[in-house]
C-alpha cells in the first residue's frame, strides 16, 4: 500500500506535489498552533476558576469564623463541606443544605485528610459520581476546621470543546484553500516551465534529419522570476548553440557535397582525354605512325594535369588534417630572395605581362616551408597573369609591419566583381564560368594558397576594385604556427 501510494505522489505534477507538501507543513504547523492555543485557554480558565474558589473561600471563612455558618454562596452547582480535623481525622459536619455535598464525598474526605496533614491549601481536579468534573480547593478556616469548596468545570470544558470546533473547522477551511489556491499560483508559476517542456517536445518531433534544418521553436515569456528567467536564458542559449551547430553541419554537408560533385567533373574532363588520347593513340600506331608521337604528347600532358589536381586535392586533405600532422617542412629561410625567385620565374612564363618588384626592407628571414610558401607567391602571380588581359602590369612587393611580414601581389586589370570576392577562396570556384580549364585552372589555387599560409599562422587578403587587384600574404615573424579555421 505505502509502495503504490509512493509511485503515485511520484507520478503527480510538480505544481501538485509542492501544493501536498505546502498543505502538510501548514497541517503541522495548524497542530501546532493549535494545540498551545488551547492549552494556553484552558491553563488560563483554570486558574481563573481557581482564584474564583479562593476568593468565595476567603468570604465563607470568614462567615464560618463569624457567625458559624456558611452564608454568601452565590455559585450554582457549586459543593462546600466542612470537616472538623481536631481529632485527627476529618469528620464531617453536618451541611446546611443538603444541595451542597454530592452524592460521593470520598474525594472532598481524602482532600480534607491531605491538607490537615500538609496544612497548606490544596488543589486538585476530581470527577465526582453523577456530578462530572470538579476543581476542589481546601483550606483551613479555623483551628481545627477544613474547608473544602468544588466548582464544576463544564464550562471551562465546554468553552475549549468549542475552541477546539472553531480551531479544526477554520484550519481545515484554510488548509484546503491554501492548497487549492496555492496549487493554482505553482501552476502559474511554473507554467514557464511547461512552456519549455513544451517546447522541447516541439523541437523533438522536428526532422533534423534534413541537410537545411534548423530550430524554429524558443522559450519565450518573461514570467516565473529570476531563477526561471536565468534557466530560459540557458535554455535559449543551449538552443542557439544546437542550432549554429546544425547549420554549420549543413554548411559542411553542402560543402562537401559540391567539393565532391566539382572533384568528379575535374577530373572527369581529364580522364575523359587520356581516354581519347588512347584511342588516338592506339589508332595512329596501327594506320598512322606520324601522328603516334602527338598524341602520345597530348595523353602526357592530359595525366600531368590530372597528377597536378590530385597533388592538390591531396594537400587540402593534409592541411584540413593539420591538428594531427602538419604536412610543412619549417625551416629558416629569406622571404625577399623567394619572393625574387618567383618573379624571375613569373618573367620567363608570362612575357606579355610585365612585373614590377618593388625595393623591399633587405632580407627577411622567417620560419616558413619555403616550397610551400613559393608555390602560394607563384600561384598569386600565375593567377594575375590568368584572369587580366595581356599587358597588364602586375607587381610584386615584400615589406614588414610590427610582427608580420607581407607579400603583396598588385595587378591593374578589370578586378573581381563584387559577388565574386567573398568565394574566390573556396574550392574550384572560377570567376569566369565560362574560362576553359587549359587557361583557366581547375580552381584549387587560391584555396591552397589560403590553406598554406593558414597552415603557416598567416592570412591571406583580398582588395579589388575596377582597374586594381591585390592579394595581400601576412605571415607571422616569430615563425609559423597554427591558425583559427
Amino acid at each position: 500500500m505505502i509502495a503504490r501510494l509512493r509511485r503515485a505522489y511520484r507520478r503527480m505534477r510538480l505544481g501538485t506535489r509542492l501544493a501536498l507538501g505546502l498543505g502538510a507543513l501548514s497541517l503541522v504547523v495548524f497542530a501546532v498552533v493549535g494545540t498551545a492555543l488551547t492549552t494556553y485557554m484552558r491553563d488560563y480558565l483554570s486558574a481563573q476558576l481557581d482564584i474564583q474558589l479562593a476568593q468565595a473561600q476567603i468570604a465563607q471563612s470568614k462567615s464560618i469564623a463569624d457567625y458559624g455558618t456558611l452564608s454568601g454562596k452565590k455559585y450554582y452547582s457549586w459543593f462546600y463541606a466542612v470537616y472538623d480535623v481536631r481529632e485527627g481525622r476529618p469528620a464531617l459536619r453536618r451541611p446546611e443544605d443538603p444541595a451542597d455535598l454530592p452524592q460521593d464525598v470520598d474525594d472532598f474526605t481524602a482532600l480534607a485528610s491531605a491538607q490537615s496533614a500538609a496544612h497548606t491549601e490544596l488543589l486538585r481536579t476530581e470527577h465526582l459520581r453523577g456530578a462530572g468534573t470538579y476543581r476542589l480547593r481546601a483550606c483551613e478556616v479555623e483551628p481545627g476546621v477544613v474547608l473544602v469548596s468544588a466548582a464544576p468545570m463544564d464550562e471551562i470544558q465546554d468553552t475549549v470543546g468549542q475552541l477546539i470546533t472553531i480551531q479544526v473547522v477554520t484550519f481545515a477551511l484554510a488548509l484546503l484553500t491554501l492548497v487549492v489556491f496555492g496549487r493554482r499560483m505553482l501552476r502559474r508559476g511554473l507554467k514557464p516551465l511547461s512552456d519549455m517542456a513544451t517546447t522541447a517536445h516541439g523541437i523533438a518531433s522536428h526532422d533534423l534529419t534534413e541537410s537545411a534544418a534548423r530550430l524554429p521553436l524558443r522559450a519565450d515569456g518573461r514570467d516565473g522570476g529570476p531563477e526561471v528567467d536565468e534557466l530560459r536564458t540557458a535554455f535559449n542559449t543551449m538552443l542557439e548553440h544546437i542550432d549554429d551547430s546544425l547549420a554549420v553541419r549543413a554548411e559542411a554537408e553542402q560543402r562537401l557535397r559540391r567539393f565532391v560533385a566539382d572533384a568528379s567533373h575535374e577530373l572527369r574532363t581529364p580522364l575523359m582525354s587520356v581516354r581519347g588520347y588512347a584511342d588516338l593513340f592506339q589508332y595512329a600506331a596501327a594506320n598512322a605512325p606520324a601522328e603516334r608521337d602527338r598524341h602520345l604528347a597530348r595523353l602526357r600532358a592530359e595525366a600531368a594535369r590530372m597528377g597536378v589536381l590530385l597533388d592538390d586535392l591531396l594537400l587540402l586533405a593534409r592541411l584540413d588534417a593539420a591538428e594531427v600532422e602538419t604536412p610543412l617542412r619549417l625551416r629558416d629561410a629569406d622571404l625577399t630572395e623567394l619572393v625574387g625567385q618567383a618573379a624571375d620565374a613569373f618573367r620567363a612564363g608570362h612575357p606579355d605581362h610585365p612585373l614590377t618588384v618593388l625595393a623591399g626592407p633587405g632580407p627577411v628571414r622567417l620560419r616558413m616551408d619555403p616550397l610551400r610558401i613559393r608555390q602560394v607567391v607563384d600561384n598569386l602571380l600565375t593567377n594575375a597573369a590568368v584572369h587580366t588581359p595581356a599587358g597588364t602590369k602586375v607587381s610584386v612587393e615584400v615589406r614588414v609591419t610590427p610582427g608580420t611580414a607581407e607579400v603583396r601581389v598588385a595587378d591593374t586589370g578589370p578586378g573581381i566583381p563584387p559577388d565574386d570576392r567573398a568565394r574566390v577562396f573556396d574550392r574550384f570556384y572560377r570567376v569566369d564560368k565560362a574560362r576553359s580549364r587549359d587557361r583557366g585552372g581547375s580552381g584549387l589555387g587560391l584555396a591552397v594558397a589560403r590553406s598554406l599560409i593558414r597552415a603557416h599562422g598567416g592570412r591571406i587578403e583580398l582588395d579589388s576594385t575596377p582597374g586594381a587587384t591585390v592579394f595581400t600574404v601576412s605571415l607571422p615573424l616569430g615563425g609559423a604556427g597554427p591558425a583559427g579555421r
